[in-house]
């Protein structure tokens, strides 16, 4: 039988609902797909999306590290940083940085958690981002 990881989805610890929907939802533009809490009053566990960017996100003490990152690679970049740079969010303002592996815009949410969108420079071959043979090293 042949293994075939489907989908990855990072679990970003966070510690209040409307300032993560603030963020999440607002600034990144991201749409809430479901909330689940086991009672009225517990915390929060729930999945934002925007197109292929899927997360989930935890107010279970057990779920996650605050301060986590994600990197991910995207078609695009300037003109997501265009349209963040148009949204009035006074405590974020991100720059692009180019390097050899492409262009790349950082965002770090409320909680310390760090969102890194890169786009594949022409120069990145597929060996410079991730092992092609679809192993973990």
């Amino acid at each position: 039988m042949t293994i075939d990881f489907r989908r990855s989805v990072p679990v970003f610890r966070i510690f209040d609902v409307a300032k993560a929907h603030e963020f999440y939802v607002d600034y990144l533009g991201c749409t809430v797909d479901w909330e689940h809490r086991f009672a009225p009053g517990m915390p929060l566990y729930t999945q934002v999306s925007r197109g292929g960017l899927v997360l989930h996100l935890s107010e279970h003490h057990g779920d996650a590290t605050p301060g986590s990152t994600l990197y991910t690679e995207l078609s695009g970049v300037r003109a997501l940083h265009a349209e963040l740079a148009g949204k009035n969010y006074p405590y974020l303002r991100p720059g692009l940085e180019q390097d050899e592996i492409g262009t790349s815009l950082t965002l770090t949410d409320p909680f310390g958690n760090r969102l890194r969108f890169n786009e594949p420079g022409a120069a990145a071959q597929p060996s410079d981002r991730a092992p092609a043979s679809g192993t973990c090293g």
